[in-house]
């Protein structure tokens, strides 16, 4: 259907430039959102999906190991669309204090997204609403001190921003300007604050999220903050307690279309187009997390069978097996506090492991190996190639 632009320009002059800035309309959309019965479709199966994936932490052992393990590979995946460079291996690696593969900030970046991820579960969890205060304390969280520091991590920016070109005038795209902000962010926060009933949750975090990124109020961060909005809204409104959904993989393999669709939201107000890429890329996403998990949980269900037929080594084997399921990379030292077994006992257990052909030494000393729960990592990594 034809629409109104969803917002209007303001003309800015900054250091001797003009230039036009985006405002946004607030939300809901209007004229509403057009249920065709393919749209409609595209939102059930997106829910019936979500639902699948939801159902694992409820009716599958272990499904909070494998929570572990998704937190971080959104996290990676995230990050690469910022074009960070580290990978899950490198992640792991950086927690159990090794040196990953990449420069140590990218690692640490990395790392801050699932720290926030988790700062603002827990909150949640505690009863505090989502809100602009809580988006601005999981910025504070995601940017950290050593590398947010001229960014000002948890405060709304009070400068121009844009997105692409070398200054505004250039630029692919331009957000409200720093006046403009407090006028979107407070009708924002209303809509988030809706009850389900005015409006569906899977519905509202695919609004929110556009208009999230067309306000852009950190001065950086904002993309990563953008995307864990989905996850806290979701969480927050009971569709998705626990963040099993890696919806980044969708978006990083559909950059480009993902970008696309945002500006076309803003310019002619194709809200439809829009949400069935998003319905679509929670149905994807969705699909294949519960597709992953259940082949991890099938692999370390075969390998369990597999020590237990071991004898007497088998207990310390499947302490350090379980261990490994949430950590797939990990030093024999880590090994000792997870498991809580001597040293010597868990330095046995991998040697049986090792034998089995479960786990792999990825380094050649004597102190401080590194083992890889190898065909578990395999699973995890798929679609987390480096972008070229």
């Amino acid at each position: 259907m034809d629409r109104e632009p969803q917002g209007h320009t303001v003309k800015v002059a900054t250091a001797g430039e003009a230039f036009d800035a985006w405002v946004p309309s607030p939300l809901p959309p209007v004229p509403a959102v057009v249920w065709t019965p393919a749209l409609r479709a595209q939102f059930d199966d997106a829910l019936l999906a979500l639902g699948r994936l939801d159902a694992l932490t409820g009716f599958l052992p272990n499904a909070s190991l494998v929570l572990y393990s998704f937190v971080r590979k959104e996290a990676v995946l995230s990050s690469m669309i910022e074009g960070t460079q580290s990978s899950l291996a490198d992640l792991l690696l950086f927690e159990i204090d090794e040196e990953p593969g990449v420069p140590i900030e990218d690692a640490r970046e990395v790392s801050r997204y699932v720290n926030a991820l988790d700062h603002g579960l827990q909150r949640l969890r505690g009863g505090f609403p989502l809100s602009l205060r809580l988006i601005r304390e999981v910025h504070k969280v995601l940017l950290g001190r050593r590398r947010g520091g001229q960014y000002t991590p948890g405060e709304f920016r009070r400068s121009q921003v844009w997105i692409g070109g070398t200054r505004p005038g250039n630029a692919a795209f331009v957000p409200p300007p720093a006046n403009e902000l407090t006028a979107c962010l407070t009708p924002f926060e209303r809509f988030l604050h809706g009850p389900p009933s005015v409006t569906p949750p899977l519905l509202k975090a695919a609004l929110a999220h556009v208009q999230f990124e067309t306000i852009h109020p950190f001065l950086d961060g904002n993309g990563r903050v953008g995307r864990l909005l989905i996850a806290l809204q979701l969480a927050a409104d009971g569709l998705m307690p626990e963040p099993l959904l890696y919806i980044s993989l969708h978006f990083k393999e559909h950059r480009q279309t993902y970008y696309e669709l945002l500006d076309r939201v803003r310019r002619t107000g194709d809200w439809e187009a829009w949400l069935e890429f998003f319905a679509d890329a929670v149905r994807s996403s969705a699909k294949a997390a519960t597709d992953s998990a259940k082949r991890l949980l099938s692999l370390s269900a075969s390998d369990v069978l597999r020590i237990d037929a071991m004898g007497r080594p088998a207990a310390s084997a499947l302490a350090v097996h379980r261990a490994l399921q949430q950590r797939p990379i990990a030093t024999s030292g880590s090994l000792v506090i997870a498991t809580g077994l001597t040293p010597p006992t868990v330095n046995k257990a991998l040697v049986h492991l090792e034998r089995l052909g479960i786990v792999t030494e990825l380094t050649s000393r004597r102190r401080g190996r590194v083992f890889s729960y190898g065909k578990y990592t395999a699973i995890l990594n798929e679609g987390m190639s480096l972008p070229r």
